[in-house]
């Protein structure tokens, strides 16, 4: 269906760092398919993890148990504790997009009968369900699929006296926000904010949900982007680089906000199964031992320093290895396919920014290489 322009190039092959078209053309991949390949294209301990799987149980219904599924739970839940168990629950699903609505569904169990309005910020991206749509906060979207399922307030991003405003009253359930709103534009969260969000949610009952599809999994130098601003979220939703590729999702919530759901409550027939759980599985593994979260500190480190060197690019934003490049005199639409000629895949995040996420095992040569692309392009 036409929901996607036309594709500049067809990719056929990856490799770490590198796609490769149809023509056998190489290109730098410093967009990692919307921060998904965090461990680049093709890692053979993913690759052979789906082999093994594939030989052994691809899929069993959720009525009945499997083995690497409680595995990954542990980890993940492990992670959001930076170490120690975090005291929480999981929900396997298959996408960010699905992980934010079971988050919106517990989150109406938990707060119980007449309490199912959601707040979430302006320039946020949540999905392309219809609810998750809803609770993204860019109207523009919203206008072709009037009317959208109620239950949802938006209010300006970074700004704890708005949000304070728009949580009250007796309908209010959650607040959902990204530490680092990717779509719209890699806008980092100031840790004040999310502090305020805290005590705002932990004073009126409300759950605190953080959105970690984009950042979650060492993207921002941390396991999840919410660790830089010390605090605890209720339920953290997380996608994108959990696979690799292969699509999974998860909700985790506290235990206290995981037992509001019952048996019945709600399901996924693919979430969870063996495949893409030790797609999971593997890709955790290869992250701690290659302590991915130190990694993008530093490459994103350097990657930044050679952004803010080129003289088109205003200033750069975003944590570790997300960051946007807001360029001044030049269209960043234009810009990246030119780029995209020139070698390198990255992407307009707005009219005036370009976004980068490359893999988090990007060496050195690679982030400059990218520098010297993007830097011919835009002079």
């Amino acid at each position: 269906m036409n929901t996607y322009p036309e594709p500049a190039v067809t990719f056929v092959r990856g490799e770490g760092s590198r796609l490769y078209d149809a023509d056998g053309r190489a290109y730098l991949d410093f967009l990692g398919g919307l921060a998904v390949t965090s461990l680049g294209h093709a890692h053979p301990a993913v690759a052979d993890a789906l082999c093994e799987q594939a030989r052994t149980l691809l899929h069993v219904s959720n009525l009945y148990g499997t083995t690497v599924g409680p595995e990954v739970a542990a980890t993940l839940d492990r992670l959001i504790g930076d170490g120690a168990p975090g005291g929480g629950r999981v929900f396997f699903c298959n996408s960010g997009a699905e992980a934010n609505e079971c988050a919106f569904k517990l989150a109406r169990r938990w707060a119980g009968p007449g309490r199912h309005v959601v707040v979430s910020a302006y320039g946020s991206f949540h999905g392309r369900t219809l609810t998750t749509l809803h609770a993204t906060g860019q109207p523009e979207k919203h206008e072709p699929f009037q009317p959208l399922p109620e239950g949802f307030r938006h209010v300006a991003w970074n700004d704890a006296a708005a949000l304070e405003k728009a949580a009250t009253g007796e309908e209010v359930a959650a607040v959902i926000l990204e530490a680092v709103q990717g779509e719209g534009g890699v806008n980092p969260a100031s840790a004040e904010y999310f502090q305020a969000v805290r005590r705002i949610c932990d004073e009126r009952g409300l759950l605190f949900i953080v959105d970690e599809v984009q950042t979650g999994l060492g993207r921002t130098g941390r396991w999840f982007g919410f660790q830089h601003f010390d605090v605890q979220p209720d339920v953290v939703t997380m996608a994108k680089a959990l696979g690799n590729g292969v699509p999974i999702g998860a909700c985790w919530a506290t235990e206290d906000a995981a037992a509001a759901f019952r048996p019945g409550d709600h399901a996924t027939t693919f979430g969870g199964q063996p495949l893409a759980t030790s797609a999971a599985r593997a890709v955790l593994r290869v992250m701690q031992e290659e302590d991915v979260p130190s990694r993008a500190v530093a490459a994103g480190a350097r990657l930044r320093k050679g952004l803010e060197a080129i003289p088109a690019v205003a200033d750069v934003r975003g944590l570790g290895l997300l960051l946007a490049a807001r360029l001044e005199g030049v269209d960043a639409k234009d810009a990246a396919a030119r780029a995209l000629e020139a070698g390198l895949v990255v992407n307009p995040v707005s009219p005036t920014a370009l976004r980068f996420a490359p893999s988090l095992l990007v060496s050195d040569d690679e982030v400059d290489e990218a520098l010297a692309i993007i830097g011919e392009v835009l002079a």
